[in-house]
């Protein structure tokens, strides 16, 4: 069996770079994959403006943030389209203040349906947009308030992340991580540490074709509208799990199975640490990061000997809470630049 089946991790995740112009750009995503995003995250890497997530099932111009619980909005000015090569935006300082840097997370999904969910309580309408080479999906629907209602996911394989918002009212964000298990929920715009509750994931570990909600309004209220976006780890490409921090310069080295393109992590185990975004664009060097916050709108800020990206994996480099506290567990989601060994048994050049 080959080691992966993405030589190309471009064909389903980009990290774009721009420049915002205060008019109405098309970004074209980088290299020669012509990959037309369903799922984008933007944040003004300069100023201390909102995290914008976008994605094709809610349609272009539908934004949601994922510093605050506050409800989807309609805003024209935005993310205008969905391009077969990129993306096109509006005016909005969010998304593109004249001479400001911006960043964007580009996530492939593309082959949709629509259905009705299943388990208890009355069966409501949902759709969705999934790549199971990829392991990515997004679904949109409706809760139904009762406990035991099951969401059809499209991945064909168990999830390792489920991250859910309710997109008609001010509720928290609710995500659940593989490593923590079912019984416990992470809260997206926040520095909460993990939390055991029933009320989310009804205590159920999610299968290989659901996952399954309790009756708590943010994830599960009868006729709200909610989204969800899946993941399971695909070999070479992407990657949900855990570590514990040593707290010591020479810090916890994580195996990916990949040079990782962006790493999303936070400390689980202790409250006051935010959810870490780091990517392979904006850090330059090893040793010199640029971090951005997923919970605050703060403007992106420099770490020297912070980590280190690796050809299959990433190492710790220092002493803090937000990364390699002694004891502290870590939970986080990478996605490749390139695979340790691809499918035809080569490995990747070291970096």
């Amino acid at each position: 069996m080959a080691y992966t089946a993405i030589d190309n991790p471009e064909l389903y995740f980009q990290t774009k770079l721009y420049t915002g112009d205060g008019s109405t750009p098309s970004i074209t995503l980088d290299g020669d994959t012509d990959m037309q995003p369903d799922f984008v995250w933007i944040k003004n890497r300069d100023e201390a403006d909102s995290h914008c997530l976008f994605d094709s099932v809610r349609t272009a111009t539908e934004v949601i943030h994922s510093d605050s619980a506050d409800a989807e909005a309609t805003d024209a000015d935005t993310l205008t389209s969905f391009d077969s090569d990129g993306f096109a935006l509006g005016a909005d300082v969010k998304v593109n203040t004249d001479t400001e840097a911006y960043v964007a997370w580009n996530w492939k999904a593309g082959t949709t349906g629509s259905g009705t969910t299943t388990g208890s309580g009355t069966g409501k309408a949902y759709s969705y947009s999934v790549n199971t080479t990829a392991g990515f999906s997004i679904v949109a629907y409706v809760g139904n308030g009762t406990a035991g209602h099951t969401i059809p996911h499209h991945l064909g394989a168990k999830p390792d992340a489920i991250i859910v918002k309710h997109r008609d009212d001010g509720q928290q964000w609710a995500t659940q991580w593989s490593p923590l298990g079912a019984t416990n929920v992470m809260r997206w715009a926040t520095t909460n540490a993990v939390s055991d509750s029933n009320t989310r994931w009804n205590d159920t570990e999610p299968t290989t074709s659901v996952f399954t909600l309790g009756n708590e309004a943010e994830g599960n209220t009868d006729d709200g509208n909610h989204i969800a976006y899946c993941f399971t780890n695909i070999k070479g490409y992407s990657k949900v799990g855990s570590y514990t921090g040593n707290g010591d310069a020479d810090g916890a080295f994580i195996y990916t199975g990949f040079r990782p393109a962006m790493i999303i992590f936070k400390q689980s185990s202790a409250a006051g640490e935010g959810w870490h975004m780091l990517d392979n664009k904006r850090s330059g060097v090893n040793g010199d990061m640029e971090r951005l916050l997923g919970n605050s709108s703060n403007a992106e800020t420099s770490y020297a000997g912070y980590l280190d990206l690796l050809s299959n994996g990433f190492k710790t480099r220092i002493n803090d809470s937000g990364v390699n506290t002694s004891g502290g567990t870590y939970i986080y989601m990478a996605f490749a630049e390139s695979p340790f060994v691809n499918s035809n048994g080569v490995p990747c050049n070291a970096r």
